[in-house]
């Protein structure tokens, strides 16, 4: 046991995602009225409502919206952060597998990969219903306007809300607990809400995001950057590495300079064109996706997971083995 209690604070961190990964995959969710991440977007909604000024409101410049948006943003950040390191706090002192333990149930709900499976899941088999059941079920990942869009359309939508998803509730996440611990993937969880909520060029529920929601949708951007890059690699690696050099020129044909690099990687690993329509189209020499591209698309995104999980536990392992060599 002398030798457990020597082991470095990050294979407990190694350990605690392992468990983590494993509740995702047995339980899921947590009940909404203990989701941190509900927590965070019951702030950023109440928040929103007094920073984003109303559409034609005439006294509304850049400079009052945009102010009030980056102190709010930066005050729940810090409140996040806060309470995470409080729970790091609360954990310290008791035996290894405890804290790992301990650490894995709250990492939990800033990663969800089942869920995001699901959902995903249930757009195709919407789809296999009717082309307006798979309209519906796909308004419930996206905000974009789904009455046009064909079946070919639906599915290109729910493969591309995969592979950016997979960076934003899974990689993401898990590579700022693996710079920052609890704080870091709490911190990257709230930035990436606050984007989804107040991230907006324009008009959204009777409010102007224009400048509001500036400073969320930056900070998102830049601590989406390497993990989006990071999730790229993963699909390409995992799926077909000879696409690899396609990569960036596919990537940077998206208005967002992170989103593009998961979707494309996605898009070139599958061989399928994936397109917004209006917007921008990733792969055009693909194919459209066909109903087996969607369960095509869940393994791979399923095999970057478990490469995930495979590489924390080898960590947790090694140490161990060593500790008692």
């Amino acid at each position: 046991m002398a030798e457990l209690a020597t082991l470095p604070s990050w294979t407990v961190m190694a350990l605690a995602v392992c468990v983590a990964l494993l509740i995702d995959v047995r339980w899921g969710e947590p009940p909404p009225r203990w989701h941190p991440v509900v927590w965070m977007g019951h702030y950023l909604g109440a928040l929103g409502r007094r920073i984003a000024p109303a559409v034609g409101e005439s006294s509304a410049g850049a400079a009052g919206p945009f102010v009030r948006g980056a102190f709010a943003w930066i005050f729940g950040a810090l409140l996040v952060v806060t309470v995470a390191l409080a729970a790091v706090w609360a954990m310290r002192g008791g035996p290894l597998w405890l804290q790992a333990l301990l650490l894995g149930v709250v990492l939990k709900p800033l990663l969800a990969w089942r869920m995001l499976r699901d959902e995903v899941r249930a757009v195709e088999a919407a789809l296999a219903e009717s082309l307006d059941a798979g309209r519906v079920r796909l308004a419930w990942l996206v905000s974009r306007d789904v009455a046009p869009l064909d079946a070919a359309q639906v599915r290109e939508s729910a493969i591309e809300t995969l592979a950016e998803n997979l960076n934003d509730s899974v990689v993401a996440p898990l590579f700022w607990f693996a710079v920052a611990g609890l704080p870091g993937a709490a911190l990257y969880r709230f930035a990436n809400t606050a984007d989804a909520m107040w991230g907006y060029r324009g008009e959204r529920q009777g409010r102007d995001w224009t400048w509001a929601g500036k400073w969320a949708a930056r900070a998102d951007d830049v601590l989406s950057w390497l993990p989006a890059r990071l999730t790229a690699a993963l699909l390409g690696l995992l799926g077909a590495a000879s696409t690899l050099k396609q990569l960036p020129s596919q990537a940077n044909r998206t208005p967002s300079p992170n989103s593009g690099w998961p979707m494309a990687a996605m898009a070139l690993a599958l061989n399928v064109s994936l397109a917004k329509p209006g917007v921008y189209t990733l792969h055009p020499a693909g194919r459209r996706p066909q109903p087996a591209d969607t369960a095509r698309a869940l393994q791979l995104a399923g095999r970057v997971v478990g490469a995930l999980a495979w590489l924390a536990g080898a960590v947790t392992l090694y140490e161990m083995v060593r500790a008692f060599a």
